[in-house]
């Protein structure tokens, strides 16, 4: 198991790569290039600087998270080639700097949704980022990418850059008429063009879980249960087509057993590396961001790091989406304190099941 923190650059993040160095166990980042548009390649002068930054630090950098995927890929469209070839010249780019791994998704518009960025915690005053589909109201698409846009302290926010969203109300239109079964269509057409180059550089595809785990303004999501994920697997058969098994996003759905998800794809060899956080269910579709504690959530990180270590233990982690504490105001759900304190929390129940384990 490798421990790593998700870091944004020098120039977008508030939290220091010293910092990061100075958590135990730390072993290196899941890096971002937060500026870059979906499409966009990713060019071998900003990923090698990028890179020789992190490893100045004495951290590796062998994950790199949200290169999106274009909207013209997913909805099928006539220009999607030309976006596809970019991809791959972008995994090209990313391989030759020691890139093992590239997180992803295949969520139409939305890479993920929270009703509140900053919900107070009443038992310790704390907050969270939080989920309440009954909150959605009357609200519209639109009014909530305004909403989310205007409370997030002025940073950029994963799946929320306003280049890939200023066409938004042309995009959702275009989706009314795709089925689930036609957007697994067009995401077989994707992996089919990358995959073979992924297995030539040896660079594995992790692709992110629905967040939350279930459709949302009625457009096609497929990637947020087991039988989701076995049938993303089986669209093209490589090892090379993984997943970044994200216990957060799936564990919104209480109906879905994260230890027995991992255990599944874990024994197939088919998890790229894992975001490990626990949530807190309030009501039905209504949950908030916990402490990675067990008991201050409703998800078993016990027997979530056992199914981890029992079927892939050489797989990368990251402490996913941590509360802002002690007075903390950063990017909502990557402040440095509860995410440092979640790594300390995962590194701890790793050492107690490999030594219970021999």
């Amino acid at each position: 198991m490798k421990m790593t923190f998700r870091w944004y650059g020098s120039d977008s993040d508030s939290i220091t790569l010293k910092q990061i160095k100075q958590i135990p166990g730390m072993t290196g980042l899941m890096g971002v290039l937060d500026y870059k548009a979906a499409g966009e390649v990713w060019t071998e002068e900003e990923i090698k600087a990028y890179v020789d930054e992190v490893h100045a630090a004495g951290l590796e950098c062998e994950v790199i998270e949200s290169v999106n995927v274009h909207e013209d890929i997913k909805m099928g469209l006539p220009t999607r080639d030309k976006y596809i070839e970019n991809y791959i010249t972008t995994i090209r780019n990313l391989a030759k700097y020691g890139i093992k791994v590239i997180v992803y998704n295949f969520m139409p518009v939305f890479d993920w949704l929270r009703t509140d960025l900053a919900r107070e915690i009443p038992e310790d005053g704390s907050n969270s980022l939080y989920f309440d589909e009954a909150e959605l109201g009357d609200m519209t698409p639109v009014d909530l990418v305004k909403n989310t846009i205007e409370n997030c302290n002025g940073f950029t926010l994963p799946g929320w850059e306003p280049e890939r969203l200023a066409e938004l109300e042309t995009t959702l239109k275009h989706y009314e008429s795709i089925t689930p079964d036609m957007l697994r269509e067009n995401y077989k057409y994707f992996l089919d063009a990358i995959i073979p180059v992924c297995e030539e550089v040896g660079i594995k595809m992790a692709v992110h879980p629905d967040d939350p785990a279930w459709p949302i303004f009625g457009l096609p999501r497929i990637s947020h249960s087991q039988e989701d994920f076995d049938k993303i697997v089986a669209l093209h058969d490589s090892p090379a087509n993984t997943l970044c098994l994200c216990t957060g996003s799936l564990g919104s759905n209480p109906d879905n057993n994260i230890p027995e998800i991992i255990r599944h794809f874990g024994e197939m060899d088919r998890i790229g590396c894992l975001h490990v956080r626990n949530v807190k269910y309030l009501g039905h579709r209504k949950f908030r961001e916990a402490a990675h504690l067990s008991r201050t959530g409703d998800l078993d990180l016990f027997e979530i790091m056992k199914a981890i270590y029992d079927t892939c233990p050489d797989v990368y982690i990251r402490p996913d989406h941590g509360r802002m504490i002690w007075d903390e105001v950063g990017r909502p759900g990557y402040g440095l304190y509860d995410r440092a304190l979640g790594a300390e929390y995962l590194e701890g129940i790793w050492e107690a099941i490999t030594k219970m384990s021999k």
